[in-house]
């Protein structure tokens, strides 16, 4: 009851953290990866690995423009360059390997076409996710209509899974700016649906709650309908997120380069997610339904 009583300081933060990401979605650069403009990434393990700067020192003499190095691991580095014709992809290794042992883990090659139709794709996956996700809300709970109609628990959903959504992204990319290691890949969009997937559940599970104390038609108001469910399913959802976060920071911690910012995506999302379904998706519930009520009296 608390949290619904004193809404319009969670508002308020939210708010802020909404203004600050969105922010950071329009004034940073976007710091995509080769998969989203087009290029080529080579991956080459060293028996002996030499200093990145001496790679970056020796790729510059192939007067390529800009070729990013990244450390991956202890053994291997990234390298990101344009797109490659086939000598030129051979010159690249030849010259990184810079006379050491080396062997090819992978190498990827993007086009740019392919790269600006995964990234309108990547776009399309998340709207239509989003879409989707308050059809199927709207259809389970249609037998819910006081105070607020099937529609609203779906509207109220994708409010909150954009929320979950936009901090996140807000985050990733203003470290983009700043960071060249952390890029907007396909690993990044698929850590947006993962927490778009586990906040609708968790958001789901109150909302269910909240269904199932309203058919017993027990002689309260809405907003104590509402406070009593999220009392009583906090503890499973601050239990579940907890547990979920212990996998994340283990795949973080000790999961290889590749994935780690991905399990930085996935904390910061459950994290958010946790905290919207709780703090954000019941208490709007409560304002949407005095905000009808008012129009009704009107």
């Amino acid at each position: 009851m608390y949290i619904i009583k004193h809404r319009v300081y969670f508002y308020i933060l939210s708010g802020i953290l909404l203004v600050a990401s969105l922010g950071s979605l329009i004034f940073n650069k976007w710091n995509y990866s080769i998969e989203f403009t087009g290029g080529a990434l080579l991956e080459l393990s060293y028996k002996d690995k030499p200093q990145v700067d001496d790679i970056k020192t020796a790729l510059s003499k192939l007067g390529w423009g800009t070729v990013q190095v990244q450390a991956a691991g202890e053994k291997s580095v990234l390298i990101r360059t344009k797109d490659l014709t086939e000598k030129e992809r051979q010159q690249l290794i030849s010259t990184a390997s810079l006379g050491e042992d080396t062997q090819i883990v992978r190498f990827s090659s993007y086009g740019p076409s392919i790269g600006a139709e995964l990234r309108q794709n990547s776009i399309w996956a998340i709207f239509t996710v989003l879409i989707g996700i308050m059809l199927y809300v709207a259809y389970a709970f249609r037998q819910v209509s006081k105070p607020v109609s099937s529609w609203i628990y779906g509207l109220i959903t994708v409010i909150a899974l954009a929320h979950d959504v936009i901090i996140p992204a807000g985050i990733y990319v203003m470290l983009g700016a700043h960071n060249i290691g952390v890029e907007i890949d396909v690993l990044f969009v698929t850590a947006l649906l993962t927490v778009l997937g586990f906040s609708v559940h968790d958001t789901i599970v109150v909302f269910d709650r909240t269904r199932e104390n309203l058919r017993l038609g027990a002689k309260e108001t809405f907003e104590s309908t509402v406070g009593r469910s999220v009392s009583q399913t906090f503890t499973r959802s601050i239990n579940t997120s907890l547990t979920v976060l212990l996998v994340i920071g283990a795949l973080f911690l000790f999961g290889g380069e590749t994935t780690r910012y991905f399990a930085f995506t996935l904390g910061v999302g459950v994290i958010v997610g946790t905290y919207s379904s709780i703090f954000i998706g019941s208490p709007l519930l409560v304002t949407m339904a005095n905000i009808i009520e008012k129009r009704k009296h009107k």
